[in-house]
């Protein structure tokens, strides 16, 4: 089913909604995303592909709220679109709007 991404004023983009349709679907993504993790209890851990890291571990994923951390760097987020930019080199507006189509959510106003 394709639901309309509500927007916050003209060619804004609803975040949350989006983080919530993703939270919905996380082990999927993360599946996709992250091929070597695997799950660890609530979190999914992985090597961080945006350095060279040899060990999954300091990478973490948590899999109910989508909040996110390489413990090593100190690079973390709060949320799927948050990691999807981090992850692919994205704006968060672009990664929300990936994630949108990916989820088949849709907006007139992108």
């Amino acid at each position: 089913m394709t639901t309309a991404v509500r927007t916050k004023g003209p060619g804004r983009i609803d975040f949350d909604q989006v983080n919530r349709a993703a939270l919905e679907v996380l082990p999927v993504l993360l599946k996709r995303w992250l091929p070597d993790g695997r799950a660890c209890g609530r979190e999914w851990t992985a090597r961080n592909p945006t350095r060279v890291d040899r060990h999954p571990g300091s990478f973490r994923i948590n899999m109910r709220s989508g909040r996110w951390s390489d413990f090593a760097t100190g690079d973390r987020g709060g949320d799927p679109v948050s990691l999807a930019a981090y992850l692919f080199s994205l704006s968060q507006a672009e990664a929300a709007r990936r994630l949108a189509e990916m989820l088949q959510i849709r907006s007139e106003q992108w």
